[in-house]
Parts: C-alpha cells; sequence; structure tokens
C-alpha cells in the first residue's frame, strides 16, 4: 500500500443513492435506496496527508495508537472490556484486526474486544477522515469509527461533540420484515449537559452488505459543515445553525435548524445558547473499537446478543485509516470539497439538527387583520385600480371585507402605513412576526364571489416588511395552492361561492425572503393584469399560533389521560348520545386527583412531551373543556376543582370548578362548558410559558364514586374575548 502525501482526485459523476429505513440511532433520518443524484465531482488536489496508518508493519504502532483498557460498558451498557490483548486487537497482512470475542468464565464482562485511540497521538481540527474497512455482522455486533474532542472546551460530553463517521449494528442480522441489515450510520452528539444532550444524522443502506467486502467511509469536515461519504458517495451533510435576526437585532427564529452548543459565556457568566461553530471547531482524536451489545443494538433487530455470532470471534477489518487537510483554506477547511458543497435542502439529503429555536417573547402576540370587524390600524387597500374595498354582510359569518378588480390592473389587501390610515384610532403598526417562527402562522378565510374574466389567472398571497431602521423592504409573493391546503384546491384555484381557508407557515414567508419582524402590507389577489371582473370576500385574516387540542373526541398521545394516584386508568368511551368518543375518569377508595399530563414519563409510546407556551395568548386565551358528571362523589360535600401547572408543578393554580361556569356546579347527567381565563390564571401566579398538567376532580379524599366525562379540552383564542 502507497503512502502518498497528496491525494488527487480526479473528475467523475457519482450517484447517490437515497433509501429508507428505520432508524435506530436516537434522531437520525434514512433516504431509500430507490432513486439516484448524479453529482459531478470536481477536481481537487489539495487535500494533503497529515497522518496515515497502512497497517503494513508486524504490530500496532503505539506512537499512533493507545489501546484503552476498559470494562465500564462506556454509558451503553456494553457487555465487552477493552483490554490490551493481541488477542483482540493485532495487524497482519496489512489488516488490522481488531475482535470481539467470549471471555473466561468469571470474567468481569462476558466479552472482550478492543478500543484504539489516538489522542495526543492523532488530533486535529477540520479534514477529510477515511477509514477503508469491513465491519463485522451478527446480533449484538457494534462497530465504530468516530471522534472525541481533545480538550473539552465546552464542557464534557456531549456538550464539546462527538462526529461518528460509520458505525453500525447487527449486520446481515434480519428485520422483522425478513430484510438483512446493511445500513451504516453518521451522526453528531451535541447540545445540553447529559441526560438532555440531543444527537441527529442519517443512515445509509448499501447495495452490497458492509460486513462482506471492504468500502471506503470517509467525512469532510470544515467549519460550519460536516460530509458524510461512503465510497465517495456523498450520502449526508450536517451544519451549523443559521440564526435569524429581527429587526431588533434579536435571535428570532433559525433560517436552517442544525447542531448547537451550551456553555457559559466568558464576559456575563451566564449559561449560554450558541447557534455558531461549536462544539465543532476545536482540535478531535480518532476511536476505533468493536462494541458487544449495548442499548443500541440489544434493542432493534433479531434483540439481545447472539452468542453462536461471537462464538469464534467477530472481526472489524481495516485496511487503512487516512487523513488529509485543506490547503485552499487551514483556518477553515474550506475549498475541497471531493463531491460538491454539501446538500442544501431537508428533501435532499441536508439534515436537520435540533439546536432550540431562539424566539423573541417581546413582541409574542397575535394580530387579527380582519376578524369580523376592522382593525383601525390596518386599513382595506386597493393598490392601484381606484376601487374602495367594503364591509359586507355574509349570510353565515356576519361582516366581511369584499374587494373587486376592474380594468385597471390592481393589487388589493391591508395595510399599515400613516398615508393610508384614516380612522382616528388607529396607527401604524408593522407587525413583528418572528415570535411566532416556531408553530405560528397566517391564515385567512377567502370567498370568491366572481372569478376574473381570464379564469385562468393564478391567485396570490403577497407580503412586504419595511425595516424601521434602515428603510429596506424585502416581499414575497406566493400562490395561494402554495398554502397548507394547496393540494385541495380544485385547478389550484379558488371555487366560487365556497369560503375556503388557506394557511402559511411564517417559517415559510421568511424561508422565501421576507424580514418577519415588521411585516406592514398584506395582500391577497388574482394575478396582476389578468383580475379585471374578480369580485371576492376575506374573513379572518389572522396571524396565530394553533390552539392546543388535549382531548376532542380521541386522546392526544402527547396529552394522555392520567389518574395522579389511584391507580386507576382513564379510558376513551365511544358511546356518549351527546358528545360521542370522550375521556371518562372514576375514583375508586384511593386518594386521586385526575386530568391530563405532558410529561415524558407519560406520554404514549412513540410521543414526545408537549408543555404547551401559552404566552402570546396570554391576554385573551382561555382554558376551555366541556363536562359531565355521570355519579357524584359518594361524599355530598366534595368540591369540584380544576387545577393547572406548569414548568413541572412549579408554577399552580387551583380554583373551584363553577369560577369557569358563572358559578354554575357541575350537574349530574348534564353537558357543561368551563371556561377559564389565562389571564386571570396569570395574575393568580401562573407561568403560561410551559403548561403541562391540566386537572378536573372532585376534592382530595372526598371523590370516592365520582364518574365524569371529559371532551373538547382546549387552550384557545376564543372568537369572543370572555366577559
Amino acid at each position: 500500500m502507497m503512502n502518498n502525501s497528496i491525494r488527487k482526485i480526479a473528475s467523475l459523476w457519482v450517484l447517490l443513492s437515497l433509501f429508507a429505513g428505520v432508524s435506530a440511532c436516537g434522531d437520525s433520518e434514512s433516504s431509500e435506496n430507490e432513486s439516484h443524484i448524479t453529482q459531478p465531482l470536481q477536481p481537487v488536489d489539495d487535500w494533503e496527508m497529515v497522518w496515515n496508518d497502512e497497517f503494513d508493519g508486524a504490530a500496532i504502532d503505539e506512537k499512533k495508537w493507545t489501546r484503552e483498557q476498559d470494562c465500564s460498558g462506556s454509558g451503553n451498557e456494553e457487555q465487552q472490556c477493552y483490554t490490551d490483548s493481541d488477542e483482540n486487537a493485532y495487524v497482519e497482512n496489512g489488516i488490522l484486526h481488531i475482535v470481539a470475542k467470549p471471555a473466561e468464565q468469571g470474567a468481569e464482562k462476558p466479552y472482550t474486544s478492543a478500543r484504539l485511540v489516538s489522542r495526543y497521538q492523532g488530533d486535529f481540527t477540520y479534514g477529510r477522515y477515511e477509514i477503508r474497512a469491513k465491519l463485522p455482522s451478527g446480533q449484538g455486533s457494534w462497530p465504530a469509527f468516530w471522534l472525541l474532542p481533545t480538550d473539552e472546551v465546552y464542557g464534557s460530553w456531549p456538550k464539546s461533540g462527538e462526529i461518528d463517521i460509520v458505525e453500525a449494528v447487527n449486520l446481515k442480522v434480519k428485520d422483522d420484515d425478513g430484510r438483512a441489515e446493511n445500513r451504516i450510520y453518521g451522526s453528531l452528539h451535541y447540545g445540553k449537559e447529559w441526560p438532555n444532550n440531543v444527537y441527529s444524522g442519517k443512515d445509509y443502506a448499501m447495495a452490497n452488505n458492509p460486513a462482506d467486502d471492504f468500502h471506503e467511509y470517509a467525512i469532510e469536515w470544515q467549519a460550519g459543515e460536516i460530509r458524510w461519504y461512503v465510497d465517495d458517495y456523498l450520502y449526508a451533510t450536517q451544519r451549523q445553525s443559521d440564526v435569524f435576526y429581527n429587526s431588533k437585532g434579536e435571535a428570532a427564529g433559525l433560517v436552517h435548524r442544525g447542531w448547537f452548543s451550551e456553555y457559559y459565556d466568558a464576559s456575563t457568566g451566564e449559561l449560554t445558547t450558541h447557534w455558531d461553530l461549536a462544539p465543532f471547531d476545536q482540535a478531535f482524536y480518532m476511536i476505533l473499537n468493536l462494541a458487544v451489545g449495548g442499548n443500541w443494538p440489544e434493542n432493534v433487530n433479531a434483540l439481545g446478543i447472539d452468542a453462536d455470532a461471537f462464538a469464534q470471534g467477530q472481526h472489524l477489518e481495516v485496511d487503512y485509516i487516512r487523513v488529509y487537510q485543506c490547503n485552499q483554506n487551514l483556518n477553515t477547511g474550506k475549498g475541497c470539497e471531493t463531491v460538491r458543497g454539501g446538500y442544501d435542502n431537508l428533501n435532499d439529503a441536508l439534515v436537520e439538527g435540533l439546536a432550540p429555536i431562539p424566539v423573541a417573547m417581546g413582541d409574542a402576540e397575535l394580530l387579527r387583520i380582519f376578524y369580523g370587524e376592522m382593525n383601525p390600524n390596518w386599513p382595506a387597500w386597493d393598490c392601484c385600480g381606484g376601487g374602495t374595498p367594503r364591509l359586507v354582510s355574509d349570510e353565515l359569518r356576519g361582516d366581511v371585507m369584499e374587494f373587486y378588480v376592474n380594468a385597471e390592473p390592481t393589487v388589493n389587501g391591508f395595510i399599515t402605513k400613516d398615508p393610508f390610515i384614516t380612522d382616528p384610532k388607529g396607527m401604524a403598526s408593522p407587525y413583528d412576526a418572528s415570535p411566532l417562527l416556531v408553530d405560528g402562522y397566517l391564515r385567512f378565510d377567502l370567498k370568491v364571489i366572481a372569478l376574473p374574466q381570464d379564469v385562468s389567472a393564478t391567485w396570490y398571497l403577497k407580503l412586504e416588511s419595511t425595516h424601521p431602521d434602515t428603510e429596506i423592504s424585502t416581499a414575497v409573493e406566493l400562490a395561494l395552492f402554495d398554502s397548507l391546503e394547496g393540494n385541495t384546491l380544485e385547478g389550484n384555484r379558488p371555487q366560487v361561492g365556497e369560503w375556503q381557508t388557506y394557511t402559511f407557515p411564517v417559517q415559510t414567508l421568511m424561508d422565501a425572503g421576507l424580514d418577519v419582524s415588521s411585516i406592514d402590507v398584506v395582500m391577497i389577489f388574482p394575478a396582476w393584469g389578468q383580475g379585471e371582473g374578480a369580485v371576492y370576500q376575506i374573513d379572518n385574516l389572522v396571524f396565530e399560533t394553533p390552539p392546543l387540542i388535549v382531548f376532542e373526541d380521541s386522546e392526544n398521545d402527547s396529552w394522555p389521560m392520567w389518574d395522579c394516584c389511584g391507580g386507576t386508568t382513564p379510558a376513551v368511551k365511544e358511546d356518549d348520545v351527546e358528545h360521542g368518543a370522550v375521556a371518562e375518569f372514576v375514583i375508586g377508595d384511593i386518594p386521586t386527583v385526575m386530568g391530563f399530563i405532558s410529561k415524558s414519563d407519560f406520554v404514549k409510546k412513540g410521543a414526545q412531551a408537549a408543555p404547551y407556551d401559552a404566552s402570546h395568548i396570554a391576554q385573551e386565551g382561555v382554558v376551555q373543556f366541556d363536562m359531565k358528571v355521570v355519579s357524584q362523589p359518594s361524599n355530598a360535600e366534595a368540591a369540584w376543582l380544576f387545577k393547572i401547572e406548569s414548568h413541572d408543578a412549579l408554577y399552580q393554580v387551583e380554583w373551584p370548578l363553577e369560577k369557569g361556569n358563572d358559578g354554575q356546579l357541575p350537574l349530574t347527567g348534564e353537558w357543561q362548558t368551563y371556561t377559564f381565563s389565562l389571564n386571570e390564571l396569570v395574575a393568580a401566579g401562573l407561568d403560561v410559558s410551559a403548561i403541562d398538567v391540566l386537572l378536573i376532580f372532585p376534592s382530595w379524599g372526598q371523590g370516592e364514586g365520582a364518574v365524569y366525562r371529559i371532551d373538547n379540552l382546549k387552550i384557545i383564542l376564543p372568537d369572543e374575548p370572555i366577559k
């Protein structure tokens, strides 16, 4: 094997196989081996080899590798001890063998294996890392080639990062569908202190099983981007997060959600989230190991460890490991992309990370531009056609805003700029939608009374935004069939005489190029110059976020029904004459409280806890539900209570149930609606930014015999403010 100091890469075409599969490694994404993407490989001759091991000697080079001795299980419940024995790691005929085999009877762990590390003997920041290897197979096998930080600059694992170049589990073992395991994985670990850390990555299904032959696995790591390859196929890209800053200079969203770090700021001493190069901007060292069992391999495929697969020893075979650095720019590692720059699209092979999305909470308010009545700050507007939008009455909705287009080309909508505001109560009020980037949207209802004479005209939503300091304007124009409901639009245009709803996520608006922090124009119209003859109405034009639906005809897996302490299992009953499917609670002789909870220990399998941030509707929002008492508690003196908690019970409010129903006590056999003002709950001491428990129950120790049903439990912004 020749040790070339410069790696010459010629031009060629590379096909990326995309494949699907169940990811076994946390938040990894998958792709499917069904289509191929042709990628031009640019000529690159500036990769310079700075470290390599061709394993051509008679023994493992101790100037490059240290053999670790460890029986801890590596935090993964692995079943091997790593040793420095030549039986577990040796070189033969130009190949490094790492061997996992049964341990002697009475040993601390049932298997032995080896882990080689290059710390202080091969540590680099950025570069191309290659390994040519044949991976082991069998249930319980877990080979890996990966990187850890030499100096934990940002804190202990995983705050200073981990880069997994290649790993695999249980190769050749069949899954439930009879398919032999053939996937390799590339991933990153980063974020908060364990156990609140995160990881993201992608797997790749090999056409030829990685356990059958040698393949080259590689990453190319540069400042802000890491790319994963197998046999020079680029199959995944991860990047640092790209932060959006609003017009006030506040971090208000992510243009791209990638990795992040959290560490104490040197100047303020505060624990701070960073959406920058960290933690993947420091020197890392290499690790090569073969684990046996552990939390990952033992819980997928055939489960457990197949002792027969290791009886004669499983071998991880390595032909070479090479590290190159890019002479284009040693400080950033940029300029030597083997295939091309990493993927740019989440529908391609760009992996979305798990960085927390910053939210600027200062203006986290909803905006009703038109909601059954005029907003004096946002008058209706005909840009250029000389028309006058007018309030008209709809038989079902009451007042709605009607626009029309004459022969003169125009666009119509709503505007908040001083020259157009005529109501003495109005004032220019550009809207900062950046606090809604996480899950907010612009939504409106449209009814076309008459289509344009040119019925082929495309209908559009257009928004404009003017930065208050620079006066720089941005705008986006999206077809209505680009809305979330677009695929339901017949012929990609609205239907005459029907109210139709259109929803555009705020993130979509920002991705299209709009500065969402100072929106001052919202328009809905048929294409310029093609709208003559159009007459249409607008209602419920709002910026808002989704309400929390805890129970409405079915259980929310992230907010399951809960018996705190009585040992019962609340059930969904589908026999209610008035409401259909409802949640039913039954209290026995053990004191308890009951309701709904969103904490990780209680959510349904496959779901995640979803505490609700109601800050944006704290002024006008409500908690609302319907309740029917089937049978009252045997203790007639028992009071019925409503309790709400947030931030893991750090904040809580408990009120008599009748406070939410004009003082009416629950009546047996009757459905009654209960409404609690968020504003009043805040005044009572509740932090509504992380609501995680909602309880409805007769008072503690007095509820035996109570049977009651709940439906339509929501946290919403009501159509009308509560009195």
